[in-house]
């Protein structure tokens, strides 16, 4: 758009002397259906469009100036830094004036500019974004959530009618893209695939409700929304504007995320993501709803890129773009809808053998849930992941507690087409015998990976451990040692012995 056809407002904002600060110019304008926002150097002002698109409504000044204060609020708990306040636009003859006394004819959004080269997205495309960003990134977006209000008012937004109402507005408005990027059977059966999930499994949306999982969420989580500016990373530009999108379970936040990084074709990273979140609040239940938003949230995106293809001012080489990269979503939603084998695996060892590191190189490799006894066994003490546990932690009857969680965890969702890796010592023959069980009466392979090393090894790295959480120590080698029960005959062929201070990638290749 060039100048002369904006608003005199934004053509006034483009000024320097608009601002009572220095800027740098010259001055950029971003626009987007919904807003202008001007890049001054320090500080990024937004101002919304005077526009109603049925799921957004700016129509008026008063419902401006209200989103703007929403916008203020609701990003005050991912980017506290970055939101600063809500600024009244007055005018005075024929010039506007920022922050004025009189009455106000608009508002601006004064936010912190930081750099693009801080964005999730920009990192990633530089391959700058690596697996230690996105471990962080899972542990802070479940801080976020658990954070985030939740009420009466909010929970009803997690009952069915509620929930698939966006959906099928996606495919009421995605079906005049079939024969393009989408096709007749993909749709039809990524349609049948939530009809039948919403048929088949309403007790599922009513312990989501039941369990406080339905909060005031992100709504729209992906990576060009997350920044990592000064050593911390922020979650900015959340759905200020429309309830549906916003009042959400937790895991739908979750799975915009992961989909977004296994879009860019880094499954192991959705995976990393996925792991450090779920570990952090315990929630593996939430897996069971998982499949239904990732094929939600590609879905969403091939309907944005379709949307491309009905602008006349949209050039053809974009057009054409917009086919490929709808197509491939489209596809991406169906391929979530399809079912999965799923798998069992058990760790076993010793502290230090590197079982949770040889967890995490199979999780990643196989996309599967890693679940440690150490989470588990915290969760259910009601203590700090990073807390160190009291003796009360470590008795019998909580052993006993944290192994029957893992197995019930496991073959829940392995029964559900996961690939679960249950990550504790399994040292017991009636341990390991109850989950050999458990997977024949759910028709589940198992496998066992015995992880090991020599003793000294094992004393050296729970030595040097750091920032884990983990309570085991050196000490108590001698007493694992003692108390762990060999193999039985029985139990051979489900076992995979690895040396842990071997190549991991040698010893485990085909390991599904």
């Amino acid at each position: 758009m060039t100048e002369s056809i904006l608003p005199v407002l934004i053509q006034q904002m483009l000024q320097p002397g608009f601002y009572p600060h220095q800027v740098t110019e010259p001055i950029q304008l971003i626009q987007t259906h919904i807003s202008y926002v001007l890049l001054t150097g320090d500080y990024a002002y937004k101002v919304k469009k005077p526009a109603n698109f049925g799921f957004l409504d700016f129509s008026s000044l008063e419902k401006r100036q209200h989103f703007c204060q929403e916008e203020l609020r609701l990003n005050q708990r991912g980017a506290a830094e970055l939101y600063l306040e809500v600024l009244p636009v007055t005018l005075v003859g024929e010039k506007y004036d920022l922050g004025g006394t009189g009455e106000p004819v608009e508002y601006a959004l004064k936010m912190r500019q930081f750099p693009q080269e801080s964005l999730f997205s920009t990192l990633f495309e530089q391959g700058r974004l690596n697996e230690a960003n996105i471990e962080e990134l899972g542990r802070v977006v479940a801080q976020y959530h658990v954070q985030s209000e939740t009420n009466d008012y909010i929970r009803r937004f997690g009952e069915i009618p509620e929930v698939r109402a966006s959906i099928d507005d996606n495919y009421a408005q995605t079906e005049k893209y079939i024969g393009g990027p989408q096709t007749s059977a993909q749709f039809q059966e990524t349609k049948q695939y939530s009809d039948n999930f919403f048929a088949q499994y309403p007790e599922l949306f009513t312990n989501r409700i039941k369990n406080n999982y339905i909060r005031e969420c992100h709504g729209d989580l992906h990576l060009r929304n997350i920044a990592l500016w000064h050593d911390k990373i922020m979650l900015f530009d959340c759905i200020e504007f429309n309830e549906p999108f916003r009042f959400v379970d937790v895991i739908y936040d979750v799975a915009f995320a992961m989909m977004d990084l296994e879009a860019r074709g880094r499954r192991d990273l959705g995976n990393a993501f996925l792991n450090a979140y779920l570990e952090q609040t315990g929630d593996w239940e939430g897996l069971q709803v998982m499949p239904l938003y990732l094929s939600r949230q590609a879905y969403v995106r091939a309907k944005v890129n379709s949307f491309l293809l009905d602008d006349a001012n949209v050039p053809a080489t974009v057009k054409e773009e917009a086919v490929k990269t709808a197509a491939a979503y489209y596809q991406q939603a169906w391929n979530y809808t399809k079912p999965q084998p799923g798998l069992l695996f058990l760790m076993s060892g010793l502290s230090g053998s590197g079982k949770s590191t040889t967890a995490k190189f199979l999780a990643r490799q196989l996309g599967a849930v890693q679940i440690r006894s150490d989470a588990v066994r915290k969760h259910l003490g009601g203590i700090p992941l990073w807390a160190r546990g009291s003796d009360d932690l470590y008795t019998p009857e909580m052993t006993a507690k944290t192994y029957t969680r893992l197995l019930n965890l496991g073959t829940l969702l392995a029964s559900q087409g996961w690939t679960v890796i249950l990550d504790a010592k399994y040292d017991r023959q009636n341990l390991r015998q109850e989950a050999i069980t458990a997977a024949e009466k759910h028709h589940l392979p198992l496998k066992i990976i015995h992880c090991q090393a020599p003793l000294e090894v094992l004393r050296e790295r729970l030595v040097n451990r750091t920032g884990d959480i983990a309570d085991a120590t050196a000490d108590l080698l001698e007493s694992q040692l003692h108390q762990a029960e060999p193999f039985t005959v029985a139990e051979q062929p489900y076992v995979k012995t690895v040396d842990t201070t071997q190549s991991l990638q040698a010893q485990l290749s085909g390991s599904k």
